[in-house]
């Protein structure tokens, strides 16, 4: 399928990577993009290792299947790299983004040989910093989109504002809060993957959605 980029998600019961995924698609969808947002329903406790895929689109997309070769990796709780094979089909020219306090090179060895690029977004302290609870899965959304670049960062950060406002539009102060924990993360990602890619012309390392060229 040409177009596309798939976006595998791992996490656990009640950290939010189900909803981050469908998030993501919501957004890319009213960007103009056809998508795919859904989950692999294992066991429905908290704390149990769920999984969640995206496929984001300029084209229709005729696959239904779950993602087994994806470009991206998203990983909401770091202790799944020592029981889960997150890299499983992950291409090299794509990255990985983990949750995590530390490095990419102290992540590293944990990746079962994985070469491609290595994201770290520190979640819980930007989610503590700016809701006052940890929420990782609001910063990793904002991280996944700006790895991806599937769409400008003004664009994502419209529409999430305007999703935030419908759902918290009592709440403003949730709305900020928000606001403020997506942009922290997106500008963080975004320098990182212009760092890993060389990049220092200050262009988006990311794809855009006019650059979905990639066969998935």
């Amino acid at each position: 399928m040409k177009n596309t980029v798939e976006i595998r998600w791992h996490g656990r019961g009640g950290q939010g990577a189900k909803t981050a995924a469908l998030l993501l698609a919501d957004v890319a969808f009213k960007t103009g993009c056809c998508v795919q947002g859904f989950p692999e329903y294992g066991p429905e406790r908290m704390g149990a290792p769920i999984t969640a895929f995206n496929r984001i689109s300029e084209e229709k997309i005729r696959v239904h299947s779950n993602i087994y070769d994806p470009d991206y990796v998203v990983v909401v709780d770091e202790t799944l790299l020592h029981s889960v094979h997150v890299t499983d089909g992950l291409k090299e020219d794509g990255a990985i983004i983990v949750n995590t306090a530390k490095s990419a090179k102290e992540i590293r060895p944990l990746l079962r040989g994985y070469k491609g690029r290595v994201l770290t977004v520190d979640a819980r302290h930007i989610s503590e910093k700016m809701l006052g609870r940890n929420f990782p899965n609001t910063p990793m959304l904002a991280a996944t989109a700006a790895a991806t670049g599937i769409m400008s960062r003004e664009k994502f950060l419209r529409e999430m504002e305007a999703s935030f406002a419908h759902k918290f539009a009592k709440k403003p102060e949730v709305i900020r809060g928000n606001m403020a924990a997506l942009e922290m993360a997106y500008d963080k990602a975004e320098i990182d993957m212009m760092r890993t890619t060389g990049n220092s012309s200050g262009k988006k390392a990311g794809k855009s959605s006019k650059e979905m060229k990639r066969s998935a």
